[in-house]
């Protein structure tokens, strides 16, 4: 038997990825809604109630209402927007974090998910909150640079004109006055008490994310040297096939190192005194789609990386 599934929003940079993962799923039937009937809702709200599982890839008001249209109990919405991801009655899709969070996914029908730039915060933050390395209230900071694809079609489409501005051969910052969408996030899932001063970062490369959070040990609730904490980190993570703790030091450290995966690498950089934890990551596989179908896959009962790389 396979699953009925349904993408809203398939046109999207989140939909299309989906859409090719899903069509070398054989575990699932992609449900498709004709071009002409793409905005009619009763068309979708027909094909949303047939699915066994629904993706929204949609902007966040429009997948608040999108939701509404979903009357069939036994279906689950995987939300990909920002929407509900502190919502009440959403469970966080990051089932690596604890064994807590990858049950509520088991038994969920409304999953949030997670942010690319908060997949590689939480992903290097949890574990200290968790573990008691460092105390809620300490002032976390964070840079994270992504391909330009994280921006959608319209940014995709700046970086790919033929004649473009010299603006877009540079880094660029973003999200400059500290309220960027995944904050929320961020604070929320690790339990830290006020949320990080945040650096987004679009570079001019297609996909890959390094999301980097610097650490002064002499802050530490506990104090554990660099080994230290690479064991503690990858005993978090022990088990966890998408996840992998490195503690080489690397000299240079690419964004793009695992691009077109769903992995995420989490590195342990610098010494006992000050460290980079870096989660290593394509912003449109682990931090989007690939977390989608991995949050589906286990929902429905499917090994927990069928369809992903």
């Amino acid at each position: 038997m396979k699953y009925k599934v349904y993408i809203d929003g398939q046109t999207g940079t989140t939909g299309l990825q989906l859409r090719q993962k899903l069509e070398g799923h054989d575990g699932v039937e992609l449900l498709l809604i004709s071009e002409e009937k793409r905005k009619d809702e009763a068309e979708r709200k027909r094909l949303m109630n047939l699915a066994d599982v629904v993706f929204l890839c949609l902007p966040d008001a429009a997948a608040r209402e999108a939701v509404t249209l979903v009357e069939n109990p036994n279906t689950c919405i995987i939300d990909a927007s920002t929407a509900h991801r502190t919502a009440p009655g959403w469970t966080y899709g990051f089932p690596e974090l604890s064994p807590a969070h990858r049950e509520a996914i088991l038994h969920s029908k409304r999953i949030a998910n997670p942010g690319c730039h908060a997949t590689g915060f939480i992903a290097a933050v949890y574990p200290l909150v968790a573990h008691g390395i460092v105390s809620p209230d300490y002032p976390f900071t964070a840079h994270s640079l992504t391909g330009y694809s994280g921006g959608g079609k319209a940014m995709i489409a700046e970086y790919e004109a033929k004649e473009r501005s010299y603006e877009f051969d540079s880094p660029r910052q973003y999200g400059l006055s500290q309220a960027h969408k995944h904050l929320p996030e961020m604070q929320h899932v690790t339990g830290i008490s006020e949320p990080p001063v945040f650096m987004p970062i679009v570079c001019d490369f297609y996909s890959g994310m390094a999301t980097c959070v610097p650490l002064h040990t002499h802050l530490f609730r506990k104090k554990v040297t660099k080994a230290e904490l690479t064991a503690l980190l990858k005993e978090h993570y022990k088990g966890h096939p998408l996840i992998s703790v490195e503690d080489t030091d690397k000299g240079f450290l690419a964004d793009n190192e695992i691009r077109d995966t769903n992995k995420l690498k989490l590195y342990i950089e610098g010494n006992n005194e000050r460290m980079t934890l870096i989660s290593v990551f394509d912003n449109l596989g682990k931090g989007a789609s690939g977390a989608a179908v991995q949050n589906m896959n286990l929902v429905l009962g499917l090994p927990e990386t069928k369809g992903l790389i």
